[in-house]
């Protein structure tokens, strides 16, 4: 009888201990959903995010995974021949396991370098002679020059003028009318050029409140203008009004509010300058100097395919009739760097670097020109396009 009792409550024991164990493991699972829910709903810029496991996901592309299922169904090998040859997967497990890619010398020591995160980056399409040893790069201005402390004095500023080419031109052969369907904005609004400022060596004094990159913008906007695109721009000064760090936050609630103001607004364009010296910035192009640009795409915006294809077209557009101008297109993301740039905002979103910190407005504005000229045919392509398209739908 007592052997029983005892064998009873050791029942009794172990289903109270069972119980609780199923009871902590719903308890556990509905945890985890619960806060898998809770991230998934976040918007991206807002998600925490592995760099690391970013990298290695964006390895696994469509193509190793259409080979890999062409290793079990060979109908899939003559559809596309490319997928006869075996996927490097030992490269790939190398670059998992070690985070090295053999192909990027930066992967080996870049993330062990405080402040090398200034040059990541991944070049999606490279302009003649781009490559990861002259990568676009951005430095912050010091606190005094962000607060206009110690602003430098002008020079060599006559003959400027507001970028207009001050003739009659010739009436563009087709309008957009009182639409401004281009924005153009400036997120480092103060970003400024060596030769006009007095006594000014230091790149990263580059910096000035009056004479800045506005001042392209004023020349690209006549220049699209002038082929019948209207403009807006927008000179707020960003970078008097908040930190470095706030900045892209706001110009971002410029833009959305420029955006409900103006439906017709179609493209956006933040302008920029970058932050190397005159040799790896300027180009010859017919004898006369032009200010290299560089595009680019922030990956983390949910826009970053589409904003990433009107920018490859761009350059594929200046490279046909500006050979060496574009310097490519440049992909940036992860940790280090904003990933967005208000691309979420716009489909047609672009951010252009204009030359840096050595270059002339003589060069800037011949780029401008040249970029307006590209664009003006891109978009009014686009435009009869989407003409024939409402044409052929009315007619259905």
């Amino acid at each position: 009888m007592k052997s029983t009792r005892n064998s009873g409550m050791f029942l009794t024991v172990q289903g109270t201990n069972l119980l609780k164990m199923i009871s902590l493991l719903l308890l556990f699972m509905i945890l985890v959903f619960s806060i898998s829910g809770l991230l998934t709903s976040l918007k991206p810029q807002y998600r925490p995010a592995s760099a690391s496991v970013n990298t290695a996901a964006n390895l696994v592309n469509g193509k190793l995974l259409y080979q890999l299922m062409a290793w079990e169904n060979h109908h899939f090998l003559s559809i596309e021949e490319d997928l006869t040859a075996s996927p490097k997967l030992h490269k790939l497990i190398f670059q998992l396991s070690s985070n090295i890619n053999l192909d990027d010398p930066r992967s080996l020591l870049g993330r062990e370098l405080p402040g090398f995160d200034l040059f990541d980056g991944k070049i999606v399409v490279a302009g003649e002679g781009s490559n990861y040893t002259n990568m676009p790069m951005e430095s912050a201005p010091p606190i005094e020059i962000m607060k206009a402390e110690r602003e430098a004095a002008l020079q060599n500023i006559d003959g400027l003028d507001d970028g207009s080419s001050g003739d009659n031109p010739a009436q563009p052969p087709a309008s957009t009318g009182d639409k401004k369907v281009v924005h153009l904005y400036f997120t480092h609004n103060r970003e400024s050029y060596l030769p006009y400022l007095q006594g000014v060596t230091d790149p990263n004094l580059a910096y000035h409140s009056q004479l800045n990159v506005t001042k392209i913008g004023d020349k690209l906007k006549a220049s699209l203008e002038e082929r019948g695109i209207g403009t807006s721009i927008d000179k707020s000064d960003v970078m008097g009004s908040v930190k470095m760090a706030a900045a892209y936050g706001k110009s971002g609630e410029l833009v959305q509010t420029a955006m409900a103001q103006n439906r017709d607004i179609q493209y956006l364009i933040d302008i920029h300058r970058d932050a190397r010296r005159k040799d790896k910035t300027t180009v010859m192009i017919n004898g006369q100097a032009y200010a290299q640009l560089v595009f680019v795409v922030g990956g983390n915006n949910p826009n970053h395919e589409k904003n990433e294809k009107l920018a490859t077209d761009l350059h594929k557009l200046l490279q046909e009739k500006y050979k060496g101008i574009s310097w490519g297109v440049l992909k940036k993301e992860g940790a280090g760097s904003n990933g967005v740039y208000n691309q979420n905002l716009s489909e047609n979103a672009l951010l252009i670097e204009f030359g840096g910190v050595d270059n002339t407005f003589e060069e800037l504005n011949r780029s401008a020109e040249a970029l307006a000229d590209v664009f003006s045919e891109y978009f009014w392509q686009a435009e009869k396009v989407n003409q024939d398209t409402g044409e052929s739908t009315d007619k259905q």
